[in-house]
């Protein structure tokens, strides 16, 4: 079955606060930005606690001391996320903008945030939610 987890910082992020910053700066209207490195796994267990338990024994994926995993429900991106991929499809940075403390942003500010800041399209490309 193939899975996602989504794996942030519990510390301060500061590439997440400077695109935020740029992102306002740009005349974006966001709230909030969250960064999370995405793992995607081909052949992954069908329970969220054994695939989390999985990713938190793995040294170069997760340290406890500053990273909070996140079982995703499906493999493609959440509502108000978008993935960025350069190199390794199984591997894309995680970008979740909020319009307001708790609310995502829609499809459309996404698309700018992407298009703007986010994606460059020479080298990345921007996967979006279905």
């Amino acid at each position: 079955m193939r899975r996602a987890v989504a794996i942030g910082l519990k510390i301060p992020d500061n590439a997440a606060y400077t695109a935020l910053v740029t992102l306002r700066r740009l005349g974006i209207d966001v709230a909030r930005v969250e960064r999370a490195d995405i793992v995607r796994f081909a052949d992954a267990p069908d329970e969220a606690t054994a695939l989390m338990a999985a990713v938190e024994r793995d040294e170069s994926l997760y340290n406890p001391n500053k990273h909070r995993v996140t079982v995703l429900e499906t493999d493609a991106p959440r509502v108000g996320e978008v993935w960025i991929v350069q190199d390794n499809v199984d591997r894309p940075v995680g970008w979740r903008l909020y319009r307001s403390p708790d609310l995502p942003a829609d499809t459309a500010t996404l698309t700018q945030a992407a298009e703007r800041l986010l994606c460059n399209p020479a080298i990345e490309r921007a996967i979006f939610p279905k």
